[in-house]
């Protein structure tokens, strides 16, 4: 029994997974905040090329 608990103690998968999802976590919400800081410029310029396309 002891050593069963021994080898649970010492697995470190979910710590892996967790770390992984973590990272992913990290990674969206500097994207989300790209995209917010960010989408207001891209959508001004995309307007002057559509008016410059136009007339």
């Amino acid at each position: 029994m002891l050593d069963l608990m021994k080898k649970y103690l010492k697995n470190e998968d979910g710590a892996t997974a967790i770390e992984y999802g973590l990272i992913a976590a990290g990674i969206s919400i500097a994207i989300a905040a790209t995209v917010f800081l960010v989408g207001g410029s891209i959508d001004g310029l995309f307007n002057q090329v559509v008016a410059a396309l136009a007339g």
